[in-house]
């Protein structure tokens, strides 16, 4: 999906892909794409 705007994690990088989880718009350093999350849910997902 093509996003626009800034990463919602950072605040400073562009956005380019959502996350899976929840939607975000991220930038690609904070997107963890083995599982389609953002940084923040990959974390998340992990500990559970």
């Amino acid at each position: 999906m093509s996003v626009t705007g800034l990463c919602q994690v950072c605040e400073s990088a562009a956005a380019n892909v959502s996350c899976d989880r929840c939607g975000a718009a991220v930038c690609r350093d904070h997107y963890d794409a083995d599982t389609g999350f953002c940084a923040d849910c990959a974390a998340n997902a992990e500990m559970s």
